[in-house]
């Protein structure tokens, strides 16, 4: 999974397949982004977009901390809207990365549309596909995806990274050597190789330039920031914003998971040692606010630069994050997990046609939003588009989506959620977890072992495996 123009809250799953995206109960609020991020992590844009967007909708999210905010904004005569992955839903037959298929951009340019991307070259890796043995579909440029600019392009580069540590001290792991560039390859290290504080007023920068040269033609806008990413620094004159004696522990704060997931030799876990402090989770959080609360002032000059050029009342907009992150929550602090600060994310949807200031429990995917915005925008949808639209939801129409939303990550981790409970089985455990998502959100009592149970876990044991059969999981059951 929002930022300050939205009113639903439906929740779609992580995008990147990591986990399946859908839309569930705990949406963040305004102000709040997946994981955890409440309203002290938001800054005055958040409630602003929330109150005067149309719909609010939160996909799976993450109590502890949310990941790569996305804002997506198409203006439409009706405008429409874009997302970051490469599969949105469509069919590919046995070979889930063959290339016959319409991505929502092309679809975009084929209708006219003026379609630019500024940002971090997420555009062009991960997907959304619903099958486990998915393959991430990478490569090409902008111009080769079907856009027909690029500003503030951020992507791999080469070169020695600017700052080696982050502000907490740990080597830098991600984003080593990327650098901005224009799409045909010129390369500017002189704006920092790696990520800097700023690096989020840039892309919103490149945003604005766009919006304030009034293109005639309805455009796509897909803007893309890679805060609250690792790694993480202070932005600028924030260092004080966050007290971490002030900010609370997760409800489910443990110093280490009580099994391995499948992920605990993983990047994201090792960042920090193991057992968690209260210490550093406290201070993780406050800088993670810090860069989520940096990038609500950057969506708010977005904001402001449409409704400053007459353009606001005519855009539709989105806001999504692809997941959240624990940050100390059930011990760990990376987004390869099932639990609930992970998979439920931000999604807020604000603009023509979409009723204000309204919330939604409608489980969604993120691979919806592509025949949601086909929808919105008047634009048919192919044929070959097997996500589902959920514009009724948007517009009051419909108060669910999805009965049961499904997630993967690897080998190793299955799930199933309904709109009160969840199934999480551990393959290479053979174990499970059960939680009453009602009684118990922050999922802190497993009831797997509860007879009193047994019948319910049967039955999402059994669609559980259906789903698996369907979409051609390949470990064996």
């Amino acid at each position: 999974m929002d930022t300050s123009v939205t009113t639903n809250a439906v929740r779609p799953a992580s995008a990147d397949g990591v986990t399946e995206p859908r839309l569930h109960r705990s949406a963040r609020s305004a102000g709040a982004t997946s994981g955890g991020c409440d309203a002290r992590a938001g800054g005055p844009h958040w409630p602003r977009v929330v109150k005067a967007a149309k719909t609010l909708a939160c996909e799976p999210a993450s109590t502890g901390a949310c990941s790569i905010g996305v804002p997506l904004i198409g203006r439409i005569r009706k405008s429409p809207l874009a997302c970051r992955t490469e599969n949105h839903g469509v069919k590919r037959g046995k070979d889930p990365v063959v290339h016959e298929t319409t991505a929502w951009r092309a679809l975009a340019a084929a209708f006219g549309w003026v379609a630019i991307v500024p940002g971090s070259d997420s555009w062009r890796s991960g997907h959304t596909s619903r099958r486990p043995d998915a393959r991430r579909r990478r490569g090409g440029r902008p111009s080769s995806r079907c856009y027909e600019e690029s500003l503030g392009l951020f992507s791999s580069g080469g070169g020695e990274t600017t700052l080696l540590e982050d502000d907490q001290g740990r080597p830098v792991t991600g984003y080593r050597g990327w650098m901005f560039q224009t799409d045909d390859r010129q390369l500017f290290p002189e704006q920092g190789v790696g990520l800097t504080p700023e690096i989020d007023a840039r892309f919103a920068n490149a945003a604005i330039e766009f919006i304030r040269r009034k293109p005639e033609r309805p455009f796509f806008l897909h803007v893309n920031f890679t805060g609250p990413h690792d790694p993480l620094y202070w932005p600028p004159g924030m260092k004080e914003s966050y007290d971490p004696a002030a900010i609370p522990l997760p409800e489910n704060f443990l110093a280490e998971h009580p099994f391995d997931h499948g992920n605990f030799r993983g990047r994201d876990e090792e960042l920090w040692p193991w057992p968690r402090t209260a210490a550093q989770v406290r201070e993780g959080l406050a800088l993670y606010y810090a860069v989520i609360t940096y990038i609500d002032r950057q969506v708010g000059r977005i904001t402001a630069a449409l409704e400053e050029t007459g353009q606001l009342d005519n855009t539709l907009i989105i806001f999504a994050g692809d997941h959240g992150l624990a940050i100390g929550s059930h011990g760990l602090r990376g987004k390869q997990n099932m639990y609930e600060h992970t998979v439920n994310v931000p999604l807020i949807v604000a603009g023509p046609g979409i009723p204000e200031n309204r919330r939604s429990e409608a489980q969604v995917y993120l691979r919806d939003l592509y025949p949601t915005t086909c929808e919105l925008a008047g634009v048919p949808i192919p044929e070959t588009v097997e996500a589902a639209s959920f514009a009724g939801v948007l517009r009051g129409e419909a108060d669910s989506h999805h009965k049961y939303a499904y997630g993967y990550f690897r080998d190793s981790q299955r799930m199933i959620r309904g709109d009160r409970w969840k199934l999480i089985y551990y393959p290479h455990l053979d174990r499970e977890q059960l939680f009453d998502l009602a009684d118990d959100p922050h999922e802190l009592h497993n009831l797997a072992a509860d007879p009193q149970h047994s019948e319910l876990k049967r039955d999402l044991r059994r669609r559980l495996a259906a789903w698996r059969r369907e979409v051609g999981d390949p470990i064996a059951e």
